[in-house]
């Protein structure tokens, strides 16, 4: 099958609006467009993910209960178990787990390794494989569509605030979003050869290794081909093709049993496992956790991707658009090209925005679609915004006004997409701050506890804690099923029996558990925080003012959302007099407490 031209070769640079007359004037009528080496693209990738890495805060409990805590199991013999790895249910995969607990490893037996090095060396391997998926699929852009979507969709990427705590998170649905942007490139990159089974291989791997659902991103590219084997009468390449890339997920799929086999002594597939609970299992599955409105993905994204998000919603009409403004007009086929590479954008957001249960990961395997969408759109408007036909009221504007527009609305919404992710670092990083105090010599001993209370779902896993220093939890408002710890017997159990050992009082309906809890006069330390607004229960007293208890070692500000401004909590700004009050933020404290002797 013929490579197509690229599918944006027919839209004009949009800001060369002296193109008609520049002949005229001795200059180069046909320039060619600015284009940025992938490698040089990788490095900007890897440089905003390398912040994230340092600076992003732990976004969801999942991330640690269901991922870090595992990991730390695996390398140290103990660590916070959550049901859903119980052998009763089986709904996480080992095979995940592994290759993370692997780059830990490498850490802890280092001559500098410390739990904290362990923590942000595989954040910071997160951060290069999300790069180098990035820069991958601005690669394909450059090539496939034009020089100027891909830099527009690098800048995108780059400054969003849903990229930096996607980009690292240790989470199924930010992996599934690193191979959907392989699996992407892929199935764009026509050039030379089609690469239907690489497309396949990189969305299927997603699906099976980190969240099922990512295979849905494949549907518009494999019903690209369905149509364009059949209008070509080619259906047995196709066939072939489609056999090649399924073998390739197959065999990831047997890996992947075997190896969950091994952990957990028994038969399993985590893959249908997961699917079977979260769309079929009545009575039970992801409603019990919260439901929310049609709209909350729609409000979410707009916080996290700002103007790009509604530029994304606006791709499909614009692709269409596109091929009408040109010169010439796309190929039918280009056209089809164009409106397949948007349409995973809608597909996934209509699915996951008609499930009860939303939360913000389940957005992370579209966020380049997102980028993408975007980059289209703005490429088709800056090229309507670059006419230079004296009929309509933009051609008469002169060039040097329409470039000092686009720059200060391009500018506007990447600052504005950055200063909200360092007004996300400022205002909830004290988690990944105040254990700190803990790593002093002396100050903790063998067989410690680390309590929490209603800050229990703010901790950023056992790797902030020394080694032999165990977290617990005290009773709080809180009344669903809490974690519990993976059994740590070492005699006749073989190895890892906290992966196959039934732990005792766990349920898949969210029942609370008593045995999760500890007294808290056994509570060496304890992480609380305190806010003007809240008001103390019996179950959640003010901790840190007891001082006749505990001693605050540490403390760290927190915003205080329930008394913050909506503008407050989005951007952040300083606490100058000139500064209305009603937009400032208001704080409360994160500190960790011991008690006294």
């Amino acid at each position: 099958m013929p490579a197509p031209k690229p599918v944006f070769d027919s839209i004009t640079n949009p800001l060369e609006s002296n193109r008609a007359s520049s002949k005229s004037k001795g200059m180069p009528s046909d320039r060619a467009p600015v284009e940025v080496d992938p490698t040089i693209a990788f490095y900007v990738f890897l440089t905003a993910r390398v912040v994230a890495a340092l600076f992003a805060p732990i976004q969801d409990c999942d991330e640690v209960f269901n991922y870090w805590e595992p990991t730390h199991y695996l390398n140290h013999g103990y660590g916070l178990q959550t049901w859903e790895y119980s052998p009763q249910y089986a709904l996480r995969s080992w095979a995940y787990i592994g290759p993370h607990a692997l780059v830990t490893l490498l850490a802890r037996i280092s001559p500098v390794g410390s739990k904290f090095l362990e923590f942000y060396l595989l954040r910071f391997v997160l951060a290069f494989a999300c790069s180098a998926s990035e820069a991958k699929l601005f690669s394909v852009i450059s090539r496939t569509l034009n020089p100027r979507v891909a830099i527009m969709f690098l800048i995108i990427m780059v400054s969003s605030t849903g990229m930096f705590h996607a980009s690292t998170a240790y989470l199924p649905s930010s992996f599934a979003m690193y191979t959907t942007m392989l699996g992407m490139a892929a199935f764009m990159n026509w050039r030379g050869d089609i690469r239907t089974a690489e497309g396949v291989f990189w969305i299927g791997l997603g699906a099976v290794i980190g969240w099922p659902f990512a295979i849905v991103m494949a549907a518009p590219y494999i019903l690209e081909e369905l149509v364009l084997a059949w209008a070509m009468q080619d259906s047995k390449s196709l066939f072939w093709r489609f056999v090649d890339g399924t073998v390739r997920v197959l065999v990831v799929l047997v890996i992947q049993s075997c190896i969950d086999g091994f952990f957990y002594r028994k038969l399993v597939c985590v893959p249908f496992n997961l699917i079977w609970y979260n769309v079929f299992s009545s009575g039970k599955g992801p409603n019990m956790y919260g439901t929310e409105p049609w709209d909350f993905y729609l409000r979410n994204l707009l916080l996290n991707f700002n103007v790009w998000f509604l530029l994304g919603l606006l791709a499909f009409p614009m692709a269409i658009l596109q091929s009408y403004i040109g010169k010439q007009h796309a190929s039918k086929q280009n056209l089809m090209r164009g409106l397949v590479f948007v349409c995973p954008l809608y597909i996934w957001l209509v699915i996951f925005s008609i499930q009860p249960h939303k939360e913000e990961r389940f957005m992370y395997p579209a966020y380049p679609s997102i980028a993408l969408n975007a980059a289209f759109s703005l490429h088709v408007l800056l090229s309507l915004f670059g006419s230079t036909d004296s009929r309509l009221v933009v051609g008469r504007i002169s060039p040097q006004l329409k470039l000092a527009v686009v720059i200060t609305a391009v500018l506007t919404t990447v600052g504005v997409g950055i200063w909200r992710a360092a007004g996300m670092a400022t205002a909830y990083s004290a988690p990944l701050q105040v254990y700190t105090p803990l790593h002093t010599p002396g100050l903790a001993t063998q067989g410690e506890t680390v309590c929490l209370g209603k800050e229990w779902y703010r901790f950023p896993s056992s790797y902030h804690l020394p080694n032999g220093l165990r977290a617990k939890f005290v009773k709080s408002e809180f009344e669903g099923l809490l974690p519990g710890e993976f059994r740590e017997a070492n005699i006749n159990f073989g190895v890892y029996p906290g992966t196959w050992l039934i732990p005792p009082g766990m349920n898949d309906e969210n029942r609370e558990d008593p045995g999760k809890y500890t007294d808290v006069a056994r509570c060496n330390f304890l992480v609380d925080s305190l806010f003007p607004s809240s008001q103390p229960t019996e179950h959640e007293p003010r901790y840190i003012l007891d001082d006749a208890t505990w001693q605050c070692l540490k403390c760290e500000p927190f915003l205080d959302v329930t008394q913050t401004g909506v503008f407050g909590r989005l951007v952040p700004l300083p606490n100058w007099d000139i500064v209305p009050e009603r937009l400032r933020r208001k704080w409360g404290k994160y500190c960790l407490l011991k008690r006294r002797r």
